[in-house]
């Protein structure tokens, strides 16, 4: 069984070196070829790389979005199955063998990760935030998509036609819909297969860093793509949060407006009850009213850029596409695996 290894960086070279140490420990005695891809314009220096590298590095003035820079890494490095690992993850050797292993056993598998922890970085400290990022659990059982490591069958993903370049996020999950729709089986193993690394978290630079480079727009993007067609359900369900949020701050220019026209500032002070009360029941959960606070804004930036993303086309939209090959639905034509631009 032969590997490829694909690295797509969005200027984390911060915690690049963690990663290649990594991997090359891993996966040392195995037979192997490896592509970073330099995601967005960058000037900082890359680390030592070894003979199984190739770099990547696209002429874009703007970032590639995540799955334009995941196809053509995969397009570039090869391998029956490909290792998907973030710039900002570190693997473990454990979990790759085993992973490794049973794809050799079973072919027929689409896809494998497992429990990610999360790890913060801050003023000379390291310390470990959650034991599974994800909630995953440590189970080995069918998965409904994978994200930050993944390892996949490359017939799999080609069956799928790649992960969808026109979403700036959620293309983890979107590629998971069209994995199941063709009955491709993704699973978790029980077994901690990496660490995520990162500066603490939450915090509202993160969230206008999201905004920034476009983070929070993937979710819109997927429910125009799947608007009217099979597995939009599923993402409204997993968009209810920030569709919520939206919907509260819709009733409250409604509020605005009616008391504006009423000349009375009751309809006003009657929607804050939403809001507060939210903030109230989230700081009993938090026990912090800052992080509540941050719960708040968060949703809503998500809801705010989920209109952004409905109604805009992305750039890396204007791609070379493919008829869709399924039978089941999904969102019509896209690229094919390393036809990301």
């Amino acid at each position: 069984m032969t590997l490829g290894v694909v690295v797509p960086c969005y200027r984390q070279e911060r915690f690049l070196p963690r990663t290649v140490a990594a991997l090359e420990r891993a996966l040392e005695g195995r037979a192997w070829r490896g592509a970073l891809v330099r995601s967005a314009p960058s000037t900082e220096a890359l680390p030592a790389l070894g003979g199984h590298w190739a770099v990547v590095s696209p002429a874009v003035e703007r970032p590639l979005t995540p799955g334009a820079a995941r196809n053509l890494g995969c397009a570039a490095c090869g391998g029956e199955w490909v290792l998907f690992v973030d710039a900002d993850v570190e693997v473990e050797r454990a979990w790759l063998d085993r992973a490794l292993a049973l794809a050799e056993r079973e072919p027929a598998l689409g896809g494998l990760w497992g429990p990610i922890e999360e790890w913060f970085s801050a003023g000379g400290r390291e310390w470990r935030n959650r034991a599974d990022l994800y909630g995953v659990g440590y189970r080995t059982r069918p998965v409904d998509y994978l994200a930050t490591l993944a390892l996949y069958r490359r017939a799999a993903l080609e069956a799928a036609s790649g992960y969808d370049p026109r979403l700036s996020s959620d293309e983890d999950f979107e590629l998971g819909l069209r994995f199941r729709a063709r009955g491709l089986e993704m699973r978790s193993l029980d077994a901690l297969s990496s660490r995520h690394w990162s500066a603490p978290r939450p915090s509202f630079a993160e969230l206008g860093r999201r905004w920034r480079t476009g983070l929070c727009f993937g979710q819109g993007q997927v429910l125009r793509l799947y608007l009217g067609r099979p597995g939009f359900g599923r993402l409204v369900r997993r968009q209810a949060l920030f569709l919520g949020a939206l919907g509260v701050w819709i009733l409250g220019l409604a509020a605005l407006a009616w008391g504006l026209a009423r000349g009375s500032w009751a309809p006003l002070l009657a929607w804050l009850a939403l809001p507060l009360g939210a903030l109230a029941i989230m700081t009993a959960r938090k026990r912090r009213v800052a992080l509540a606070l941050h719960s708040l804004v968060s949703w809503s930036l998500i809801g705010a850029g989920m209109i952004v993303g409905f109604l805009s086309v992305p750039p890396d939209a204007r791609v070379a596409a493919v008829p869709d090959r399924s039978s089941a639905g999904g969102p019509g034509p896209r690229p094919r695996v390393g036809e990301a631009r």
